[in-house]
């Protein structure tokens, strides 16, 4: 790791971590009321899996049947809940845990949300077992329209120390599966993960030439490896420390890699031919997001819903939300918040960030001065365009982003016997929106 990279890898996670540091639970907070002008992003979290992988640090519980049918059962009152309330969408994203662990009550909740509301698109993960044609039927059926696979490895050695192989089977298997999906979505992704403790360059090598080479598979998304600090404990016992030193030169040996046939979308999501974009945030500015252990991004503030399924329950049946925290942004926050997500996407619009934010290229001159100088972006005149080497840049800022993220998710579940204790519920409800005259809402 270049002196560069240490600097900004240390100024980024600082940054991280303030932006994360959510506010103890805020019993007479309100989600904002919806702008009855736009249509938002709908994520919906479903935190059960079969297998707790040791690299994972995303909200899951071990699966169990009569308790994920309570979940999905909350979940789609929710649903009508914020829809009663205004809010309207224009695509779904389902991530987890492992959405498809109960494909009939998933295809239930988005069958709900198409009746509600005219949705444009859906996109779902899974793992490689669910890859059946039952479960891939069913989904088509229900208007899926990108599957993501969490294939992580091609190497069976690595499956084996992240607890993967004897669950969702070897690389060959993966593979067939993979084959056998092409057909059924418009976008079938395969999620895969570099700087694995023990991965090396033969093996990264051969994972970008394997996957790459499948027909079916016309998106891969190579994250670098992102965990909480108690994640990364338990990983230094299963499969080795990280290093983050030789992360910059994997990547670059991913990009030189790659088929010329797949192109960036993001910096980490390479696509053949149209897809549908890997993260939802790129192109939703504003997101609400439904489910336990989900965030949304509404009006300048994150909001987390709780991490305890048994509240979240009990919130939900008494007519409540599941938001238990919030973290409002500062204007400066909002506008880099809303710059590192664009150019995550690979380009910033000029114009379009003026008219968002009046004054954006002013208040941000300092941060765009910089990124000029490191080369990270060029100027085309309308737009700034990430560099190859901004690529790289941006893979440690989202690393170091979603690493803060993951840390946030250790802390709401160590709050979980706090919220369980608590002498009363939250009283978390949409707020009314106060109109007054020349205003269209709050």
């Amino acid at each position: 790791m270049s002196m560069m990279d240490r600097l900004l890898t240390t100024g980024f996670r600082h940054n991280s971590r303030r932006l994360t540091k959510f506010l103890a639970p805020q019993p007479s907070e309100t989600l904002p009321a919806p702008d009855p002008d736009r249509r938002y992003m709908l994520y919906l979290h479903v935190p059960f899996c079969v297998v707790l992988c040791p690299f994972c640090s995303f909200h899951r519980v071990c699966f169990q049947q009569d308790k994920a049918e309570r979940y999905f059962a909350s979940l789609r009152r929710e649903i009508r809940m914020a829809h009663d309330a205004g809010y309207r969408y224009s695509d779904i994203y389902v991530g987890g845990g492992t959405p498809t662990v109960m494909p009939q009550e998933l295809a239930r909740t988005l069958e709900l949300v198409r009746n509600l509301d005219d949705i444009g698109s859906i996109s779902i993960e899974t793992n490689p077992d669910d890859l059946t044609p039952e479960i891939m039927g069913r989904m088509r059926d229900a208007g899926v329209s990108r599957l993501s696979v969490g294939v992580q490895s091609l190497d069976d050695r690595l499956l084996k120390q992240m607890g993967r192989h004897d669950k969702y089977g070897s690389a060959a298997q993966t593979l067939e599966r993979l084959e056998a999906a092409g057909g059924y979505f418009d976008t079938l992704n395969a999620d895969m993960i570099f700087n694995l403790p023990d991965q090396d360059e033969p093996s990264l090598l051969s994972d970008v030439q394997r996957i790459t080479s499948i027909d079916a598979v016309n998106q891969v998304t190579f994250y670098p490896l992102m965990s909480a600090s108690s994640t990364m404990r338990k990983m230094l016992r299963t499969m080795g420390e990280v290093d983050f030193n030789r992360e910059g030169r994997l990547y670059r040996l991913i990009l030189d890699a790659l088929p010329d046939s797949f192109t960036p979308s993001s910096a980490w999501c390479f696509s053949r031919g149209t897809s549908t974009v890997d993260e939802y945030v790129i192109e939703n500015e504003e997101y609400l997001g439904l489910g336990s252990g989900s965030l949304s991004y509404l009006d300048g503030t994150l909001y987390s819903s709780t991490f305890s399924l048994n509240h979240y329950n009990r919130q939900v049946t008494a007519g409540r939300f599941g938001i238990s925290r919030r973290q409002p942004l500062t204007p400066r926050d909002r506008l880099r918040y809303f710059m590192l997500m664009n150019l995550f996407g690979l380009s910033l619009d000029k114009n379009m960030a003026e008219r968002r934010y009046p004054g954006f290229w002013r208040r941000l001159a300092p941060e765009i001065v910089g990124l000029k100088m490191l080369g990270a972006v060029r100027d085309e005149g309308d737009r700034l365009v990430l560099t190859r080497y901004g690529m790289r840049i941006w893979i440690l800022i989202m690393r170091e982003f979603f690493m803060a993220v993951s840390d946030f998710r250790d802390l709401m579940r160590h709050a979980i016997r706090d919220e369980l204790d608590a002498p009363g519920p939250l009283e978390i409800r949409l707020q009314t929106p106060e109109i007054r005259p020349g205003s269209r809402r709050l």
